[in-house]
């Protein structure tokens, strides 16, 4: 061995027994994590903990990656990286079984306080105000996810963002967000997953965009079940990768094969290779071959059900951790005896963390079940069975919250006219919003931050009233945007150099700087990614999907991924990112598709923003930007080129979410839509005015929130007939709409007639204009289905 690293100094500098010091530290590491996986998977099929998923077999090669973690550096990784977080001292044992057992106190589980299974690690990005943190002088984690690949996209822009510190002069006072992008992004993912689109439209990208990553693939041979050979071309993500590999003059990614178990040969090569990441922002692989898996890949099954005896023998002659105490041995940089040591040590360390975080997992549970079996026998006296219930409740040794609430239903149930029926059940009621507030919380910002909590600012306008294109709005806000905010930045097809597709960029480009304001290349998955990374680091990404029928590119990483970090870290981490599309009412199959169903449905944690002109969709923007939550801004394609009064408060100027707009009084009926086709519903209203038939039309503005203060049932209570018109198929967000006013505003009760929908044909639209007609709702459909309803 030549040299292994930690810290910034090099273990051939070091004194023998600081060296010693140094490699017995990490196989200490690697002793933990395996007694973590061994234990956790016994806890598993005890039926204390629910699921497990375990890292053993990787513990060698990331106890060596974790030496080149520094403050200020992010991982984007997934469930097998317990070693690195164990090595980089940001979990315990203690905290790693609070987690496996769903600890929901986040003191004890604090990564997602227990909302996510097993080895998803997350570290607070801001403060409780929404501040963001010194992330300069911590190591940062991104909370991870369990969907193969899911961490690419993410880790592309934690690592672009780097480059944008690095190379914006307006960020550089930023010195708590980045040391002049000095940062790397960790990412690291299992070789199966490597057959995933996500990876390779990732590197792809990193090589594009020369950014500093430093991709981990550990191989193990399989996944799951399925060997690599049925994986991966040539059985080698590396060699598979090879067209990649940059030259002198042309960009790309770096490529190193290390083998798993030899620890001296990792710190040697990654010594030199991070800091050549580092230093230069050139993306590398690390293909970490010649792993095992010696519990399988979790505890639903047993690998000896598809690997070969001869494999299974090599695994346990292989295995990572035994050849690193040969090495130390051959070495003698540590006897048996003191080896033995590090590991019986170990077993109790481990064990001692379990059983505190059992302790400190059960122990509520049994008061909750005291307390309770105390209220229930209140019941007892007036009621039989209850006493019953209560014995079935304490009998059991390991209870859950929903044992409790399920022998409180029970006994409620039976126990209606007792006297103290009121008591045991404000008691239960209590317990429903405690819990409530335990596992249904933080899917938005909830403090100064919540995004739904920003006032409406009205529009005003000059004495001299300037009248412009659509686009033109969009082009005088967004200039003025950036002139006034540097953390905000904006990319997507075509954005940058022609100014996007419909010109609201058009010249801001070179005003403003090719990295502010850049061109990306269709890969929809990592446009994506790059919003979730730069605004995990503090920026405020404006990330641009061309059409919104190419949302659907993207549906994944954001449902998944975006969605639901505020939500799986319990509030610790935010993505203010902000959506870019448009759609409606452009002629043909493939761009005229409005999804907003699937779109509203899936994407539950972003905000939904559909303005039908742009000045409106420029309070959306500065509403969002007030906010820490996500959000998608629709804008009407067929809206650039419509004329609109320019406002004089464009940056001031705010549209709340969750607060439709009536645009049109009438007494008759109500029509509720949004966006482009309110255009369509407004030529409807004028003929019907002409019939003695009066239309209030109300835009909704956002579909999530949807209207938060129930506007739209006071109109209902006047006129007493609803129409919901929609560009979207049916049952999509026509379906949602009547569900919210109908349904959960009760606003069946004041119909007198039968509520109605218009929505577009179930297929995709036919082309030209008479198959945008055919297709989607138009001027007469209205008409006829209001003279109907006025006519019951």
């Amino acid at each position: 061995m030549d040299t292994v690293h930690t810290g910034n100094v090099s273990l051939q500098e070091l004194s023998f027994e600081s060296f010693k010091k140094e490699v017995l530290t990490d196989y200490r590491y690697a002793c933990i994590s395996r007694e973590v996986s061994l234990l956790g998977r016994k806890e598993v099929l005890t039926g204390k903990a629910k699921f497990g998923i375990f890292g053993d077999g990787k513990e060698v090669p990331q106890v060596a990656m974790a030496k080149f973690f520094k403050p200020g550096d992010y991982r984007a990784g997934y469930y097998r990286d317990q070693t690195f977080m164990f090595a980089s001292n940001l979990v315990t044992p203690e905290q790693y079984f609070s987690q496996l057992f769903s600890d929901p106190d986040i003191e004890h589980e604090p990564f997602s306080g227990g909302r996510q299974m097993n080895a998803h690690f997350a570290s607070r990005i801001h403060n409780e105000n929404g501040e963001w943190l010194d992330l300069v002088n911590r190591k940062n984690i991104t909370s991870d996810m369990a969907p193969t690949a899911s961490q690419m996209p993410r880790a592309a822009g934690l690592a672009y963002a780097s480059k944008l510190f690095r190379n914006i002069p307006e960020l550089k006072d930023l010195t708590h967000l980045s040391n002049n992008g000095n940062e790397i992004c960790f990412c690291t993912i299992g070789d199966a997953s490597t057959s995933e689109g996500h990876f390779w439209e990732a590197v792809n990208a990193a090589g594009v965009m020369q950014i500093p990553l430093a991709v981990f693939v550990w191989d193990d041979g399989y996944g799951i079940s399925v060997p690599v050979k049925y994986q991966t071309t040539k059985g080698s993500i590396s060699d598979a990768l090879q067209g990649l590999q940059k030259e002198p003059g042309t960009n790309g990614i770096d490529i190193y094969k290390l083998k798993g178990w030899d620890y001296a040969g990792m710190c040697e090569v990654l010594d030199t290779a991070i800091q050549k990441i580092r230093d230069t922002h050139t993306p590398a692989v690390f293909h970490i071959e010649e792993l095992t898996q010696p519990q399988g890949h979790s505890t639903s099954g047993s690998h000896e059900r598809y690997k070969t005896p001869e494999r299974l023998a090599w695994e346990r002659e292989w295995d990572c951790n035994k050849k690193m105490r040969e090495w130390i041995l051959s070495n003698e940089l540590a006897d048996e005896h003191e080896l033995s040591e590090i590991e019986i040590e170990v077993k109790m360390l481990v064990k001692e963390g379990k059983q505190h975080a059992w302790e400190k997992y059960i122990a509520p549970l049994k008061e909750l079940v005291a307390t309770t079996a105390a209220h229930l026998s209140k019941l007892v006296t007036d009621t039989p069975g209850v006493e019953e219930i209560i014995s079935q409740l304490t009998a059991i040794r390991e209870p859950l919250r929903k044992d409790v609430m399920k022998a409180l239903a029970s006994a409620l149930d039976i126990a209606a006219n007792n006297r103290s029926y009121a008591e045991v059940n404000a008691y239960y009621q209590k317990l429903r919003v405690d819990f409530a507030n335990i596992f249904n919380t933080q899917l938005y910002n909830e403090g100064g931050k919540a995004t739904v909590s920003v006032a409406g600012v009205e529009a005003t306008y000059g004495e001299e009233e300037i009248i412009v294109n659509g686009y033109e709005v969009l082009n005088h806000y967004f200039d003025e945007l950036f002139a006034t905010n540097k953390k905000v930045i904006a990319f997507g097809e075509d954005l940058g150099m022609i100014g996007d597709v419909n010109q609201g960029f058009a010249g801001l480009q070179k005003k403003h700087g090719e990295l502010r304001i850049s061109d990306t290349g269709i890969r929809e998955l990592t446009i994506m990614g790059k919003a979730i990374g730069t605004s995990f680091r503090g920026l405020r990404p404006i990330a641009e999907i061309q059409y919104l029928d190419y949302v659907l590119y993207a549906i994944q990483t954001l449902s998944d991924d975006v969605c639901s970090t505020h939500f799986r870290t319990i509030g610790q981490q935010s993505l203010p990112l902000i959506i870019r599309t448009r759609g409606h009412r452009l002629e043909g199959i493939w761009h005229s598709g409005s999804p907003m169903g699937m779109i509203i449905n899936a994407l539950r944690g972003m905000y939904i923003c559909v303005p039908r002109n742009m000045v409106q969709a420029v309070g959306l923007y500065n509403c969002l930007l007030k906010g820490n939550d996500p959000g998608m801004i629709v804008e009407s394609l067929n809206g650039y080129r419509l004329k609109e009064k320019l406002p004089s408060n464009l940056l001031e100027y705010t549209v709340p979410l969750g607060i439709p707009e009536t645009i049109r009084e009438g007494n008759d009926v109500t029509i509720v839509s949004y966006g482009s086709v309110l255009r369509i519903i407004a030529e409807a209203a004028e003929a019907l005015e002409k019939l003695n038939i009066s239309c209030e039309i109300i835009d909704v503005q956002t579909l999530l929130p949807f209207d938060v203060h129930h506007s739209i049932l006071d109109s209902l209570k006047k006129t007493n007939r609803i129409l919901f018109v929609d560009e979207d198929v049916p049952g999509g967000a026509a379906a949602y709409m009547f569900n919210k006013v109908m349904e959960e505003q009760n606003g069946y009760k004041w119909l007198d007639v039968a509520p109605r929908t218009i929505t577009s044909k179930a297929h995709r639209p036919s082309y030209g204009s008479d198959g945008d007609y055919f297709s989607k709702p138009n001027v007469e459909d209205i008409i006829r289905v209001i003279k109907e309803m006025m006519g019951e």
